[in-house]
């Protein structure tokens, strides 16, 4: 058996193959039956470039009057994927996808294609969340359309993203042009509330290596992710004035965020958050002038509010 696992997971045929193995012995299945699966079936990491936001709730009743039947499951996507498998040329001449019009690529190491869209299309979707939603945006659409918000995004994805991956810098910049098209396409209402789900620990695998890896070449802090990160501490308060935000996290550190915002002290809570190595892998208080920005930057959130903020953070 050939094993194209599509979970949106790094190593995902890896982490199959270890709890199929698990399984077996869990379930006292025989030797052979595990030589078969070791020896016999190749399993091959994958990776989906596709955006989905889902059910086109207003959009619906348009579809279903071209359809002569009701369909429950329907969802929207856009017309731009890409299918990324592990494998070599014996799988291609197995899955022989390149004699179809079909954007799957058979290579030899993925890692470079997951990075490039971990790092710039989630990174730039994870980092414009919390940040557009407090400055007043509901879409990603909205948000690249938005002069401000547009051009926060393009600026953090360019000037800050892409010199921190290993790649060829032409062949980055069309990436993040492509995606910035897609994030304005107009038959795509994806909702910012939505890719909220999970920010926290999303920002830890799309947007935090960026963040420590310009720190590490360029010696300064990357100015936007910086903003972006604060933003998402303050999103994390779970209100904006009078409107409650759309948080969606583990209860626990919904619990564990909203008692941290009793403090009245911004450095307290920026220090209590970043210092919290469950979340982030390490204390980023330890991360050279960090705190001291993420406690400027929420300052200025606070005072001016999202545009008049940013703009008095990076003065200085």
């Amino acid at each position: 058996m050939i094993i194209l696992p599509c979970e949106l997971v790094a190593g995902n045929s890896d982490l199959l193959r270890k709890i199929v193995l698990e399984y077996i012995l869990l379930w006292g299945l025989s030797d052979d039956f595990r030589d078969w699966v070791l020896n016999s079936c190749s399993f091959h990491n994958t990776l989906v470039d596709r955006i989905v936001p889902g059910y086109p709730k207003s959009q619906i009743e348009a579809y279903e009057k071209q359809l002569e039947y009701q369909d429950d499951l329907i969802v929207s996507a856009e017309i731009f994927f890409l299918w990324v498998v592990e494998g070599d040329e014996a799988l291609r001449k197995k899955l022989p996808f390149h004699k179809t019009d079909l954007n799957v690529k058979i290579v030899d190491d993925l890692e470079p294609y997951r990075t490039r869209k971990v790092r710039i299309l989630n990174g730039a979707h994870t980092a414009m969340v919390p940040f557009s939603i407090l400055f007043g945006n509901t879409t990603v659409k909205e948000t690249m359309d938005t002069a401000f918000t547009g051009k926060f995004i393009r600026d953090l994805v360019v000037d800050e993203i892409i010199p921190t991956l290993d790649m060829e810098k032409n062949e980055l910049e069309g990436f993040a042009y492509a995606v910035f098209e897609r994030f304005g396409n107009p038959y795509i209402e994806h909702q910012l509330a939505s890719i909220a789900l999970n920010s926290i620990s999303k920002f830890k695998v799309r947007v935090l290596p960026s963040l420590l890896e310009y720190i590490k070449c360029k010696k300064e802090i990357p100015p936007r992710i910086v903003y972006s990160f604060a933003c998402l501490i303050r999103f994390y308060k779970g209100c904006w004035g009078d409107e409650e935000l759309p948080v969606n996290d583990d209860p626990e550190i919904r619990t564990e965020m909203a008692e941290i915002w009793k403090s009245r002290l911004v450095e307290d809570i920026a220090f209590c958050v970043l210092g919290k190595k469950e979340y982030w892998g390490t204390d980023l208080n330890s991360v050279d002038g960090l705190t001291n920005a993420i406690v400027r930057a929420l300052q200025a959130i606070e005072k001016f509010g999202v545009e008049i903020g940013f703009l008095k953070f990076n003065e200085g």
